[in-house]
């Protein structure tokens, strides 16, 4: 272990010092090059080192950077909150701001809880979620989460929320097949909510395209349809976890815009700020907020650095940037590329299963064997190992989860910054072509190959 007194996801691994980062790539202090395959935590969604957002830091910085608020509003963050429903063609005309993704989902939490108070429905204070889904570390999001091994050491403290299969075509949990499967999986939301009665619940949470506890899982056309049709039924509120998907990364400014579908709540992160700062937001529909409009006029959640004009004025300058190069139309046009390449790749390859995912938020997962869909023990590493070889090649990949249980099973997530070019794609495609390929033979050397499922 180097001398260091950082604590790092793995302590005793020695990690490169990142020195500086220009579009898609990153550079260590060995001068080493990277392509950033999934945009550090499908986060950097516009590159790295845009002189436009640097220029709108300083600018801002220069003025104020922090006000309480409760003590102040800002200009940033005001017409961010404006921007955010403009964006969302008033879906959803409330924000508010925090720090990260699992905040805003515990955010979403409290404001769905609140909105049943304020109706005088106090019972209804549980939350549905599903299996194979994560949103977030702090124990709210986490009580929501669906992601077996995340849980694993925190399961006295932890709500048990999900209770849901997801819709995973690829392995269907309820050995089914789409579409002659009726949507089962949909259903099984109607039998939890009558199991435990609706009267107690206040919202169901989901992520549109399941991220890194499924590596790009993305449900079949009338999925959420029917999940917004069973909710609406039961006066459940519908609460899109769009951490990951938000704001352009699938080729639509909201993921949930692939199934024409209008969550109640949305949480957003990542992507709203593109890495350049700490910034997430809860976005609220006019209907949850109206009993609170009418009621106590305040929503009982907030940090200490909600709806700082600093990060609000880096997030203004991502959403001109992202409308000024047109980049969710360039993530839905350029993704469709990435993902042909990546379902030829797949076509040369003995164990990538699956190529699944929209615009630029797409997933491989995986498997000894192609026909059976088995899945390799987790004591391999194989994900580990595809990331580590892709790494020392200089292509930066995240790290997903596959297979029904959550405890084993593999996958990573392809996910570079929405500018990328199509050359670069190629480039990108073609480095991690050889490390899986590397990866195979060597499993296939130790005799994992061609077997059943584990």
């Amino acid at each position: 272990m180097t001398d260091t007194h950082l604590i790092k996801p793995i302590l005793d691994y020695n990690y490169p010092t990142v020195a500086s980062g220009k579009g898609i790539y990153l550079y260590d202090t060995d001068g080493k090059t990277y392509i950033d395959g999934c945009s550090g935590a499908v986060t950097a969604s516009i590159g790295h080192g845009v002189p436009e957002i640097v220029e709108a830091m300083k600018a801002q910085a220069e003025k104020v950077s922090f006000a309480y608020r409760a003590q102040f509003t800002s200009e940033p963050a005001e017409e961010l909150a404006r921007r955010l429903s403009e964006w969302s063609e008033g879906r959803w005309n409330w924000s508010f701001f925090v720090n990260s993704g699992s905040e805003a989902t515990e955010t979403a939490m409290k404001i769905a809880i609140q909105h049943w108070q304020e109706k005088g429905r106090d019972r209804k204070n549980r939350f549905i979620s599903r299996w194979m889904s994560y949103h977030g570390i702090t124990m709210g999001a986490l009580s929501m989460s669906g992601n077996i091994l995340r849980r694993k050491r925190f399961i006295p403290l932890l709500e048990d929320y999900p209770s849901v299969s997801a819709p995973y075509c690829y392995r269907c949990p309820l050995k089914e097949a789409h579409p002659g499967c009726g949507m089962k999986c949909a259903q099984e939301l109607e039998t939890s909510i009558l199991r435990i009665g609706p009267e107690h619940i206040a919202g169901f949470i989901a992520e549109p395209i399941i991220g890194a506890s499924g590596g790009a899982v993305t449900p079949p056309e009338g999925y959420y349809q029917e999940i917004k049709r069973i909710c609406d039924k039961y006066d459940i509120l519908f609460i899109a976890d769009e951490v990951m998907t938000g704001l352009g990364r699938t080729g639509k400014k909201f993921g949930s815009e692939h199934w024409e579908v209008t969550p109640d709540i949305v949480a957003l992160g990542k992507g709203m700020s593109a890495g350049y700062t700490p910034m997430a937001a809860t976005l609220v529909s006019d209907k949850v907020m109206e009993p609170i409009l009418k009621g106590s006029k305040s929503i009982m959640a907030g940090h200490t650095y909600s709806a700082n004009p600093q990060s609000a004025a880096v997030c203004l300058a991502v959403l001109d940037y992202m409308e000024k190069h047109d980049l969710v139309r360039a993530a839905e046009v350029n993704g469709e590329y990435l993902l042909g390449k990546l379902q030829e790749m797949a076509k040369r390859l003995d164990i990538v299963g699956d190529v699944r995912g929209k615009g630029m938020l797409l997933g491989l997962e995986f498997v000894p064997d192609v026909r059976t869909k088995g899945i390799f023990p987790l004591s391999l590493g194989v994900t580990a190992r595809v990331i580590k070889r892709a790494f020392d090649k200089g292509l930066l990949l995240y790290p997903a989860s596959g297979g029904i249980d959550g405890a084993a099973g593999d996958a990573i997530i392809v996910s570079p910054p929405l500018i990328i070019t199509r050359e670069q794609i190629d480039s990108l495609v073609s480095i991690l072509e050889n490390s899986i390929f590397e990866v195979q033979e060597e499993l296939r050397t130790e005799g994992h190959l061609n077997k059943a499922a584990v």
